[in-house]
C-alpha cells in the first residue's frame, strides 16, 4: 500500500489520505527522496526495489531531484483537511513541498524582510552618508593648507 501510494505521490505530488497513511508514507517517502538527489545506478535499483515502478523511478530522479538538490529534509508536508464524511476520519493531503507554489512564493517573500536586512540597511545607510559630511571637510582642510 505504502508503495502505491508513493507512486501516486511522486505522481500528481500531493494525495488526499488519512493522517494515519500520510504520517507513513512521510516516513517511507522521505528516504527515497533523499536517495534520488545522488543520480547513481545504485540509487536507482534501491529505489526501484521499494516502488516497483519504473515510471515512478524515473519521475523521482529527473523532476523530483532536481527541485529538491538543495533542500537538507522536510521534503513532504501534511496539511490537515477536517473529518471524512463517511466514517468521520481525519483526513490529510500531503504534498511534495517545492512543488507548492503557493507556500513557496509566500515564503521567498518573507524572506527578503527579516531583522537583520533591515538593521543592515540602517547601518549601511549612516555609513554611506558620512563620508559625503566627510568630503567637504577634507576638501577645506586641503584649501587651508594651500593658502597657508
Amino acid at each position: 500500500m505504502l508503495a502505491n501510494m508513493a507512486c501516486s505521490l511522486i505522481e500528481h505530488k500531493r494525495i488526499n489520505t488519512t493522517v494515519a497513511k500520510a504520517k507513513a508514507l512521510k516516513q517511507f517517502v522521505e528516504p527515497l527522496v533523499t536517495k534520488s538527489k545522488e543520480d547513481t545506478t545504485h540509487n536507482r535499483r534501491i529505489v526501484f526495489s521499494y516502488l516497483r515502478n519504473k515510471y515512478a523511478v524515473t519521475e523521482l530522479f529527473r523532476e523530483v531531484a532536481a527541485k529538491v538538490g538543495d533542500r537538507p529534509g522536510g521534503y513532504t508536508r501534511i496539511i490537515k483537511l477536517g473529518n471524512r464524511l463517511g466514517d468521520n476520519a481525519d483526513m490529510a493531503m500531503i504534498e511534495l513541498v517545492d512543488f507548492n507554489e503557493l507556500y513557496n512564493a509566500t515564503k521567498k517573500e518573507a524572506k527578503k524582510t527579516t531583522r537583520r536586512s533591515r538593521t543592515a540597511k540602517k547601518a549601511t545607510a549612516p555609513a554611506a552618508e558620512a563620508p559625503a559630511t566627510e568630503a567637504p571637510a577634507v576638501d577645506t582642510e586641503e584649501n587651508k593648507e594651500a593658502t597657508e
